[in-house]
Formats: structure tokens, sequence, C-alpha cells
């Protein structure tokens, strides 16, 4: 549908534009949702031999790093898991503050990856945090720019599209090495700290590589959609 947005003439390369920069990226998209959710239900049901919950990771995690006035609390939900750098709060959802699986171990390592970051002023964190007041913006702006080159053909738009798409590959750009820096932080330490053993470590590592491509896969579509809209402002 996206394709006929701005412009219900469609030239055929337009057409495999769309198909390589906005169907495959949504693929991949969908193919990395189900590797988390699968990857996380197998791992959460693997106890950790240590049985150290995920509040405890995050606590020795932060306590071993110097990292002191974080607070950490549970929240109702799955996969909501996520340190607010605003507040100094590290979330966990109800299964990983409590459990004490591989896939909570590794998660809430993560995420207390993510406030040592804040307290070593960690630089793409920092950019990420500065980006997301314009990101939020842009993205409560996307759904008018779309239903208005829809409904009326507003195709001056497309240019707004492009500049809101050019935001968020952005900001999906910064949080790549945010994300895999939190996740190789928190392999390191639960190792160096004891949290697992040796053997569980591949269960971890695959929770934590799972997560992390669905940042992969934001980053390709959000580029996917940029480069697509550039195409159709050069074919006008």
């Amino acid at each position: 549908m996206i394709q006929y947005l701005f412009n219900r003439s469609i030239h055929p390369r337009i057409s495999m534009l769309f198909i390589s920069l906005i169907a495959i990226p949504m693929i991949i998209g969908i193919w990395a949702q189900c590797k988390v959710s699968s990857t996380y239900k197998k791992y959460s049901q693997t106890q950790s031999r240590s049985r150290i919950s995920g509040k405890e990771t995050a606590e020795i995690m932060l306590r071993q790093s110097g990292v002191y006035g974080i607070e950490i609390v549970p929240q109702k939900g799955t996969l909501c898991d996520h340190y607010d750098p605003t507040q100094k709060r590290l979330v966990l959802s109800d299964s990983n503050f409590y459990g004490s699986s591989l896939a909570a171990i590794g998660i809430a390592a993560h995420e207390a990856g993510h406030a040592i970051q804040d307290k070593v002023g960690y630089s793409a964190l920092n950019l990420r945090m500065s980006l997301i007041p314009i990101t939020n913006s842009a993205c409560k702006i996307l759904p008018f720019v779309i239903f208005g080159g829809f409904l009326f053909h507003m195709t001056g738009l497309i240019y707004l599209g492009i500049l809101i798409y050019l935001i968020l590959t952005v900001f999906q750009l910064v949080t790549l090495p945010v994300e895999f820096d939190a996740s190789a932080r928190a392999k390191n330490s639960i190792m160096e700290l004891g949290i697992i053993d040796r053997s569980e470590y591949s269960g971890v590592k695959k929770t934590l590589d799972a997560a992390a491509l669905t940042y992969v896969a934001a980053f390709i579509a959000a580029l996917g959609n940029l480069l697509y809209l550039v195409g159709i402002a050069r074919d006008r």
C-alpha cells in the first residue's frame, strides 16, 4: 500500500524499489521478532545453576562497576525491560526481575550495561539521548504525512517524509553501538563475576544476540523507507 501514498502511477523501477527496500526489510523484521520470541522462550525456561535472579544480577554488576543510586524495579509484561537514564531507573519485566533463568540473567545484565554506560558517560548513549526528543516528534508527525499523501494526494509531503525517515535512520544507527556495547558488557561481566559458568554462556549469548537482531532490523527498515522515498522523489 505504501507505494501508492504519494502517486498512484508507479514506475516499474519504483515497484522494484518497493520490493527490495520495503518488503524485504519487513520480512527481516518479522523474522527477527520471531527469533527473539523463540530464543527468549527457550532460555527463559532454562534455569541457571547459580539461581541468581535478574534483579540480583543487575545489583552485582552495578556494585562491581561502582554504580550506585540506580532503582531496580519490576514491571508487568514481557520483554518490557529497559533503562531510563533520566530517572536512573532500571526496569525489568516480572519474569526477569524475579526469575533466575539464563534469559533473565542475560537481559538484566544487558540493562545494567546501559546503566554503566550512563555512569561512564558513553558517548553513543549520550548522543542517542539527545536525539530522542526530535525522534519522538518525527514519529508523531509520520502518520499525518502518510495519510495526507494517501488520502489527499499531497505529493509535496514526500520531502517531509524523507526528512522524517532520515531522522529515524540516524536514530536507529546510533542505537546499534549502544545496544551492542551493553550486550558486550553483560557477556563479559556475568562470566567474570561467576554469575553463570562457561557451559551456560551459550544460552545467554544467544538470547542477547537474538535481541540485537531487532535493532539491526529496525535500522534496515528505516533506511529502506528513506531510500524508497528518495527514489520516488528522484523519479518525479
